[in-house]
């Protein structure tokens, strides 16, 4: 965006950012209370999401079920974002988290997109060519393994629940957490192996 656009636009935001607050509609204190829990939103919230989903088979049915409720239940405020949708991968199908128009993304759960997330080369290419994509990312799948390209939207956004690495059994949430990063969370990464496994 060039800098005469971008002032554009912030003058729009403040001006209907001023009209909602003339009108009563939301308060100064509304705005900051949800900027204050923009800046606080980490990727660690949704790894630990997953961690929870891999230990706990109830959590793991509503993550499924319902992403935004198995956030708030994490004590994640969703009110005003889209819907959340969690995308499971399985042995057979892995799932690619990308935003074709803009940059669409959970930020309540991941905190704000990484720039490549943003960059054009990434969202149109994604959709084009997934696996020599992930291959760049060090992200080698089987041969057979379908990869679903899923478009996160303005109205609904995506995060994905990714395979238990083998050799985690016995861990605790703390532990499985910690091999779960952001890139793991929109599918550009696998969870962290285990170093006996990774051997």
């Amino acid at each position: 965006m060039s800098p005469p656009a971008r002032r554009e636009s912030l003058a729009q935001l403040e001006a209907l950012i001023a009209a909602l607050k003339a009108k009563g509609i939301v308060s100064e204190e509304e705005l900051a209370a949800r900027q204050a829990s923009t800046d606080r939103a980490s990727p660690e919230t949704g790894a630990r999401m997953v961690a929870r989903a891999w230990l706990d088979p109830e959590y793991r049915a509503l993550l499924l079920r319902d992403g935004a409720q198995a956030a708030e239940r994490m004590g994640v405020s969703m009110a005003g974002a889209p819907p959340l949708g969690v995308l499971e991968d399985t042995a057979a199908r892995h799932h690619l988290v990308v935003c074709t128009l803009c940059s669409c993304y959970p930020r309540a759960v991941l905190g704000y997109p990484p720039h490549w997330y943003k960059s054009f080369a990434y969202r149109s290419r994604a959709v084009r060519d997934p696996r020599g994509v992930l291959a760049e990312w060090g992200t080698v799948l089987p041969e057979g393994m379908e990869i679903r390209v899923v478009d996160s939207t303005a109205d609904y956004r995506w995060m994905v629940l990714p395979m238990r690495p083998a050799g985690t059994e016995g861990w605790s949430e703390d532990q499985l957490a910690a091999i779960v990063t952001r890139d793991a969370l929109v599918g550009v990464a696998l969870p962290q192996q285990p170093a006996a496994a990774a051997a």
